[in-house]
C-alpha cells in the first residue's frame, strides 16, 4: 500500500509494524531531543529547548514535517522531528490543521513553538527548500543541510534565504547546520542566514555558511532595527561575497568563528548596531570588519582576533573600514558565560567541529574537541537568570622576575592608541621608572616598533611607583599580522614563542584604575 504522507514514527514490537503497514502515526517509546544545551543568546530569555519532552516523529519528506506539525493537540505542544533523507520541492505540499499554519514548497515553522528539527540517521537535506520561522519561538534546528535556495530562477524557496526568520520571532537555536548556495545574487540566491522585522534571542553555533554571495542579515533595512541579541559561535564562513553577518541595529556577539575567502566584506556594523568581535580567525579576506555601504554608522568592540593575509579599502563617505589595526569603539555587555577558544586554535577546531554530520562535535573551550553525550536527551534546562561572567580558560600570570639580556626598546620607536595628559609613548622606553604612558581611560594599548624586523619572545610591563597592580587583562599583539601572541592579566614578564616582527602591541583590556606603565621592555630570549 502506497503511503499519503509519507510520515514514519519509531516504536518498538509489532505495533510499529502495523503502524507503517498502514500510515498510521504512533510516538516514538523513548523521546530524544536535540543533543547538547543552547548557548550564547538563544540561552537566556527563559532559555530555548524546542520540544524538549514532546513526541518524537521521524519523517523522510516535507509534507510529512508538516503534518508532524499540525497534528499536534495545540501549535505549542512540544514535538521533536527526527528528518532523514532528502527533503524537496517534490515531495513537500502544505498541510492543514489547528495547530499549524503551513505552505509548499517551503518548510513552513509559522505561528508556533517548542520545536525541534534534527538530522539524524544518514543525514538530512533540505536542496533547493528553505526553512522558513515566522512568528514562533523555542525552534532548535539541528544537523541538517540546506543548500541551493533560490528567490529567483527555478525553483524558487523562501525569498531565496537558506534559513530565514521574521515577524516577531523569539528564543531560536541553529546548531552544526551546513548552508550553502551556488552562486550569488546574480545566480538567483539570497542569504544564507536572515532575521528581520523583530527577531531577538537568537545562536548560530558549529555551522558552515559557503559559497554563496550573501552570508546573512539582521534587519531587511536601515530602519529595521527591532532585531538583536543574536550569537554566532564556532562558525566557518567560506567563499562569501560580504554579510557574514550585516547588522542593522541590535547586538551581536561574534566569537571563536573562522573566515576564509571574504571576498568583498565580513562582518558590517550598521545603523546603531553593537558589535563585540572576539577571538576570530580572519584569513585571506577582505575589509573583514566596519561600516560599508552606508553613511549610517555602527560600531564595535574587538578583542583577541587574529588577521591573516587581510586587505582593506580606503576611507570613504559610505564605507569605513575597521582596519589594519581594529580598535574598539564601544563596549558591549554579554549577560551569559562561555568559553572562549585562542584564536590561534580557532581553524583547527572549527574544521573539526562545524556543519551537518560531523558527530556533533563542540569545544571545550580548551580548543580541544569533545564528543556530544552518549544518549542524545538533554534534561538540563537553560537558567532564566544567566550568570553575566564568562568562563574561560586564565592565562598564567606574568613573572616578576627582572629578565637579563638585553633591551631592544631602547633606541626603538613607541606610539600607543591614547594617551593621557602629560604623558607620552616615549616615556616607556626611555629607561627611567619615574616617567610613564597613560591611556586616556582605563583601556588602551601602547606599542614597541623597530625600522626592521626583531626576533621578541619576551616583553617587561613595568608599572610606575602608585599604580601598580592596576592592569587586568590584556593581550601582547603582533602589530604586523594583528595575530595575539599571548594573553593574561597583570603586568611583570611575559614570554611567548619568538616571532619575527616590526612593531609589538601590549593591549590593555581591563583595568582597575588608570594604568601607568613606566617601562615597556622587549627582548629576544
Amino acid at each position: 500500500m502506497k503511503r499519503a504522507v509519507a510520515l514514519r514514527l519509531l516504536a518498538a514490537g509489532a505495533a510499529a509494524a502495523t503502524a507503517a503497514a498502514i500510515g498510521m502515526a504512533l510516538p516514538m517509546t523513548q523521546a530524544s531531543a536535540a543533543v547538547g544545551a543552547a548557548t550564547g543568546f538563544a540561552s537566556v530569555n527563559g532559555g530555548t529547548t524546542g520540544g524538549a519532552g514532546g513526541a518524537t516523529v521521524r519523517a523522510t519528506t516535507g509534507t510529512a514535517i508538516h503534518t508532524a506539525l499540525c497534528t499536534r493537540a495545540s501549535s505549542s505542544t512540544p514535538i521533536i522531528i527526527e528528518v532523514v533523507g532528502t527533503i524537496n520541492h517534490g515531495n513537500t505540499a502544505k498541510v492543514s490543521g489547528n495547530s499549524c499554519n503551513t505552505a509548499a514548497g517551503v518548510i513552513e515553522l509559522k505561528e508556533i513553538s517548542n520545536v525541534t528539527i534534527i538530522g539524524v540517521g544518514g543525514g538530512a537535506v533540505f536542496d533547493q527548500l528553505g526553512i522558513h520561522i515566522r512568528d514562533s519561538s523555542n525552534i532548535i534546528i539541528q544537523n541538517v543541510t540546506v543548500r541551493n535556495v533560490k528567490k529567483s530562477g527555478s525553483p524558487t524557496s523562501n525569498g531565496g534565504d537558506a534559513i530565514g526568520m521574521e515577524s516577531t520571532v523569539r528564543n531560536i537555536w541553529v546548531d552544526h547546520v551546513t548552508l550553502e548556495a551556488s552562486g550569488g545574487e546574480s545566480e538567483g540566491f539570497d542569504g544564507l542566514f536572515d532575521m528581520k522585522d523583530n527577531v531577538q534571542y537568537v545562536t548560530l553555533s558549529y555551522a558552515i555558511l559557503r559559497n554563496s554571495g550573501r552570508g546573512g542579515l539582521i534587519g531587511s533595512s536601515e530602519s529595521d532595527r527591532s532585531n538583536g541579541f543574536i550569537t554566532f559561535h564556532h562558525n566557518y564562513y567560506s567563499n562569501i561575497d560580504s554579510r557574514t553577518p550585516l547588522l542593522r541595529g541590535g547586538v551581536a556577539h561574534i566569537y571563536n568563528n573562522y573566515y576564509e575567502n571574504l571576498h568583498e566584506s565580513g562582518i558590517n556594523s550598521r545603523a546603531g548596531a553593537k558589535a563585540k568581535v572576539d577571538s576570530n580567525y580572519f584569513k585571506d579576506s577582505k575589509d573583514i570588519l566596519g561600516t560599508f555601504y552606508t553613511s549610517e554608522a555602527g560600531t564595535w568592540q574587538t578583542s583577541g582576533n587574529i588577521l591573516d593575509n587581510v586587505t582593506w579599502s580606503a576611507v570613504g563617505s559610505e564605507n569605513n573600514p575597521a582596519g589594519p589595526s581594529m580598535p574598539s569603539t564601544t563596549t558591549v555587555s554579554i549577560p551569559y558565560s562561555y568559553s572562549l577558544d585562542g584564536a590561534s586554535c580557532v581553524p583547527a577546531i572549527v574544521r573539526q567541529t562545524a556543519g551537518a554530520n560531523t558527530g556533533l562535535q563542540t569545544s571545550n573551550g580548551s580548543c580541544t574537541p569533545q564528543s556530544p553525550p552518549a544518549s542524545p536527551s538533554r534534561t538540563a534546562s537553560p537558567s532564566a537568570s544567566p550568570s553575566p561572567s564568562r568562563s574561560t580558560t586564565p592565562s598564567p600570570s606574568p613573572s616578576t622576575s627582572q629578565p637579563t639580556g638585553t633591551n631592544l626598546s631602547i633606541g626603538a620607536g613607541a606610539d600607543g592608541s591614547s594617551k593621557g595628559g602629560g604623558t607620552s609613548y616615549g616615556n616607556v622606553l626611555d629607561g627611567s621608572m619615574t616617567t610613564f604612558w597613560s591611556p586616556s581611560g582605563t583601556t588602551g594599548e601602547i606599542s614597541i616598533k623597530w625600522s626592521s624586523a626583531k626576533s621578541i619572545s619576551r616583553i617587561n610591563i613595568r608599572e610606575a611607583s602608585g599604580a601598580t597592580g592596576l592592569i587586568g587583562a590584556w593581550q601582547v599583539v603582533n602589530a604586523d599580522t594583528g595575530a595575539v601572541l599571548k594573553s593574561g592579566s597583570g603586568a611583570g614578564v611575559i614570554t611567548f614563542s619568538a616571532t619575527s616582527l616590526k612593531k609589538i602591541t601590549f593591549k590593555i583590556t581591563s583595568a582597575s584604575g588608570t594604568p601607568k606603565v613606566a617601562e615597556y621592555e622587549t627582548y629576544a630570549l
